[in-house]
């Protein structure tokens, strides 16, 4: 069982080993995240090399060497050759993060199946059992949480930062995040209308309080 966590990878370098349908996927998952990423291979999917055209990624246009590795944070094998992805595994330093796409056992880390909605991240693992069941799962996911949520959690985000600077009652502020993170709420659609009038309502019901102690 693995210990589920998000790598901030935002200015780390990550080496992709590879340059066909995998490695593009891996690839642009780790361009989300904000890695910086270097490409190792001879020849490439021409979405990569337009990618690399571009200075998006680093293509290093040669067959793998083990110095590939040096300064990487993570490391993905992406090859359709076994003994291209053994080989890097093997090279990888301690502290580096290994993911060898055909060979669960060599991976320090799986990469899951994902679904991103703005600041939401939901992830789907099997651990290597089945990406498939995990693509399938991610798809269920897609229907329940739809486009709105990004939207929806920016908006959040946003209230969450004003409840903290303007209700200093914790039991207020837990009131307004329950109500803000019901799906009632949430459905509602006028956001910051709604959000307003309980916040009004919030600072009332604090201001009685304070006056009641005097």
């Amino acid at each position: 069982m693995g210990y589920p966590v998000i790598l901030c990878l935002r200015g780390r370098q990550a080496v992709v080993v590879g340059g066909g349908k995998v490695a593009a996927r891996k690839i642009h998952g780790l361009l989300e995240a904000g890695a910086e990423i270097v490409m190792i291979a001879p020849e490439a999917e021409r979405e990569l090399q337009a990618l690399a055209t571009e200075g998006v990624i680093v293509w290093k246009k040669k067959r793998f060497d083990p110095d590939d590795l040096a300064g990487a944070f993570l490391v993905i094998a992406a090859t359709n050759d076994r003994k291209v992805n053994e080989a890097v595994a093997q090279a990888a330093a301690p502290g580096q993060l290994v993911n060898v796409v055909d060979d669960p056992e060599r991976c320090d880390f799986h990469v899951p199946a994902v679904v991103r909605r703005g600041p939401l991240t939901i992830a789907v693992s099997t651990g290597g059992a089945s990406p498939a069941v995990a693509r399938r799962i991610r798809r269920e996911l897609e229907e329940q949480y739809g486009e709105e949520y990004g939207p929806y959690l920016e908006f959040l985000q946003r209230a969450r930062d004003i409840v903290l600077r303007e209700v200093d009652d914790a039991e207020g502020r837990k009131r307004l995040f329950r109500a803000l993170a019901a799906d009632s709420f949430r459905q509602n659609g006028r956001w910051d209308e709604k959000f307003a009038h309980l916040l009004t309502i919030e600072k009332e019901r604090n201001r009685e309080g304070r006056d009641g102690n005097d």
